[in-house]
């Protein structure tokens, strides 16, 4: 049960209020931002929330129990807040949202309405629109393991156990040209096969992008020259000159496993599952089907 501080109960049960509401937004890197819809600046808790930032919030339902609602906020890019560049880097996936509404005459009085996550981010034109999740969107998420043909470790991790950032699986590449938002020409790739870095990530090491990662859908030769393609589009503000430091992909087939890694005894896949066919091939009208094993 949610309990209602004294004093802001006080003023609700007045004859007129002066509330807004404010966001408090922390990102995975640490930076904390705040916003608010009123027309004047507000600061609480040692934050300080922008006006005229922009945001506004879209309609939003609280219930009992794990369902994952969603609501909405939406707003205009502003080079002192919210920069479309931060937004396509990635810099605001996750991000954690706490939504409060405030006396605006007297900040001390406020409620924390919702804790939310960002998820997706759509950009309009000189607008965005970010989905705010409820925690419990999180209980979605598969856990444990898969049964099936491919391996479901990461590449590198204690599970898999191989040392992905050994030399004979990373490189540093230095960006030759980009050509588009999915596309990187570069250089220093050159002593590794095509296609040995599909599936893999890059990390951009220096200017105006450093720091950001991006995956690797496939991994070209063409024309002398190295060609990564993304998954999505590239860091924002991704330029020649720039150094990658590429990371080998796994596709998760046990042949890749023991081909490419020598790291077979450690596949986390069943390769030997039998399909549907053999599953189904058994049934039939004539024989009996008692629990007894098949074959012994």
């Amino acid at each position: 049960m949610r309990t209602i501080p004294a004093g802001l109960q006080a003023h609700l049960d007045g004859g007129v209020t002066t509330l807004c509401h404010a966001w408090r937004v922390t990102r995975r890197d640490g930076v904390v931002l705040g916003f608010t819809d009123h027309d004047r600046d507000l600061a609480f808790d040692g934050t300080d929330y922008v006006a005229a930032s922009g945001f506004e919030a879209s309609e939003a339902e609280d219930s009992n129990g794990l369902a994952a609602e969603s609501g909405e906020v939406s707003g205009g890019f502003s080079a002192e807040a919210i920069r479309a560049e931060d937004l396509s880097a990635g810099r605001y996936d996750r991000a954690k949202v706490e939504v409060f509404t405030v006396n605006w005459e007297d900040p001390s009085e406020r409620l924390l309405l919702r804790t939310a996550e960002l998820g997706e981010v759509r950009r309009e034109g000189g607008l965005f629109r970010a989905e705010l999740r409820r925690l419990t969107h999180g209980l979605d998420q598969v856990r444990g393991r898969i049964y099936g043909h491919r391996c479901d470790a990461v590449l590198g991790d204690g599970r898999c156990g191989v040392n992905a950032t050994a030399p004979a699986y990373r490189a540093v590449a230095t960006v030759l040209a980009v050509p588009d938002e999915m596309r990187l020409r570069v250089a220093g790739l050159s002593g590794f096969a095509e296609r040995f870095f599909r599936y893999g990530m890059l990390t951009v090491t220096d200017g105006a992008a450093a720091g950001l990662a991006a995956d690797i859908e496939d991994h070209r030769k063409a024309e002398g020259a190295d060609e990564l393609v993304l998954w999505l589009p590239g860091p924002s503000g991704l330029a020649v000159g720039d150094t990658l430091e590429v990371t080998a992909g796994c596709d998760k087939r046990f042949s890749t496993c023991k081909a490419k890694f020598a790291n077979q005894l450690n596949f986390r896949g069943f390769p030997h599952m039998p399909g549907s066919d053999f599953t189904y091939g058994y049934a039939d009208g004539d024989t009996v089907h008692d629990g007894r094993p098949l074959y012994e």
